[in-house]
């Protein structure tokens, strides 16, 4: 399984291309996976939906990588670091989702993407990844879109607004820590460490929240597991071919899925707001791609 890992300094500068569209479908994954989510909290509690979340990725690990990837997560030096990213990937889910119950959507949106500005502050220190101007830039704006779509004008504080923020906060961190283990292993040890971790905590806490649920619940809720899967799967390999700040900023496109996923099934409709923020959002990444691509053009 080592064998097969590929590490920073062997991917070509040309793959970064490669990592944002893998990002770019990662997060429109997760969009259908939030609005799965959204029907699902009404009934089922929480932790139930991480159990059978975790439950489903840890079977399509397994059903991938065999004894492999089980020997490979024993014996990997980086046993305490998966440990540690799991952690703190779990209280990142919690606190979103526990803050989701009660913020209205426009501010846990625009709270929570200030996630990709904190991993840009955390990728020089930790990753010594270099965040120049133009990344900055695109942060910066894709976040100003995001302020304008959610028009945050009637925010108040509240305990739910420091647990979207710690979401935040622990969600760049996260991003940071996966970037770095990605280096060395592969996306299938990362996902089957995690999800397993996930599975022993939500199992024994689901014990005491426990629901049947019936057909209808039971489909969201493997649909839930392989969306959630194939999200982790993508997001895993875009770390390993584009810088963790880049893969960040295209975060925000998740923003724009989740307008689109919320007038074709819940029946929001967007405001002019919405489509302005959009629109910045949208040349956020196109900014960013063209700076990127003269970068590399520039290097080579």
């Amino acid at each position: 399984m080592a064998g097969d890992t590929v590490t920073a300094s062997s991917v070509p500068r040309e793959r970064i291309g490669l990592g944002i569209s893998l990002a770019a479908l990662a997060y429109a994954l997760f969009a259908v996976h939030d609005a799965s989510n959204k029907w699902l909290v009404r009934t089922i509690p929480v932790w139930q939906i991480l159990f059978f979340r975790s439950a489903v990725v840890t079977i399509g690990s397994l059903a991938v990588g065999g004894r492999r990837v089980v020997v490979r997560v024993l014996t990997t030096p980086l046993r305490l670091a998966l440990a540690g990213r799991a952690i703190i990937t779990l209280i990142a889910w919690l606190a979103y989702y526990t803050a989701a119950g009660t913020l209205p959507l426009a501010q846990l949106l625009t709270l929570y993407f200030s996630a990709p500005l904190m991993t840009a502050l955390l990728a020089v220190p930790l990753l010594g990844e270099p965040v120049h101007g133009a990344r900055w830039t695109s942060v910066l704006l894709g976040f100003c879109g995001v302020l304008v779509a959610a028009d945050p004008g009637r925010m108040h504080t509240s305990r739910a607004t420091f647990l979207v923020l710690a979401a935040a906060a622990t969600w760049g961190y996260s991003t940071i820590l996966m970037r770095r283990i990605a280096r060395l292993e592969s996306s299938l040890v990362q996902m089957l460490a995690q999800n397993v971790f996930f599975l022993l905590i939500t199992g024994a806490m689901s014990a005491f929240t426990w629901v049947r649920p019936d057909r209808r619940q039971c489909a969201l809720l493997l649909l839930v597991g392989v969306l959630g899967g194939g999200g982790q799967f993508l997001l895993y390999e875009a770390v390993r071919f584009a810088p963790a700040v880049i893969v960040a900023t295209v975060e925000y496109s998740a923003l724009i899925w989740a307008f689109i996923l919320g007038y074709l099934v819940f029946g929001d409709i967007p405001h002019t707001n919405v489509w302005a923020g959009a629109a910045l959002i949208l040349a956020s990444g196109i900014y960013m791609l063209w700076r990127e691509r003269r970068r590399l053009f520039r290097e080579d």
